[in-house]
């Protein structure tokens, strides 16, 4: 599958199509207190940095970056569900991670949800490792927070 990963906004048509399933998803797992994604608007804040991997005219994923005072934060990990398997995510979590150390950030966290045995495969794949709750984010059985430090 060819794809492109451009900065894009939340309003787009497509991402946010990709967005709400997203969203949707997240709140058919797990109780609404343990849903920490950010609206389409927060996703249009000045510290967040939202992408899109396109493939033509079609969006195939959605991953952010938060530039936020403890380090970079992973959020809105998110790929079409026809188009799993094909490397989007590790894509879009390579290019989170090179935006990261563009920016000159030494730390990467993201919070995920229990169950979401995929997604953790990824993380441990690009070398994310468990750890404590971190920014605000309560400590919850629904959770499961990660970091990596990266290397210049």
């Amino acid at each position: 599958m060819k794809f492109v990963i451009e900065k894009t906004d939340p309003f787009e048509p497509q991402v946010r199509r990709l967005l709400e399933q997203s969203h949707a998803l997240m709140t058919a797992l797990f109780p609404q207190e343990a849903c920490h994604f950010l609206d389409l608007t927060e996703l249009q804040a000045p510290h967040i940095h939202l992408f899109c991997a396109f493939g033509g005219e079609h969006a195939f994923g959605t991953g952010a970056l938060a530039l936020m005072p403890y380090g970079g934060e992973i959020k809105s990990m998110f790929t079409d569900p026809n188009a799993r398997g094909q490397g989007v995510a590790d894509a879009m979590l390579t290019h989170l991670i090179d935006v990261a150390r563009t920016k000159g950030i030494q730390e990467v966290y993201l919070e995920t949800g229990v169950g979401l045995e995929a997604a953790h495969r990824l993380y441990h794949r690009h070398g994310f490792s468990e750890c404590g709750p971190f920014g605000a984010y309560p400590d919850s059985p629904y959770s499961i927070f990660m970091h990596k430090t990266l290397t210049p």
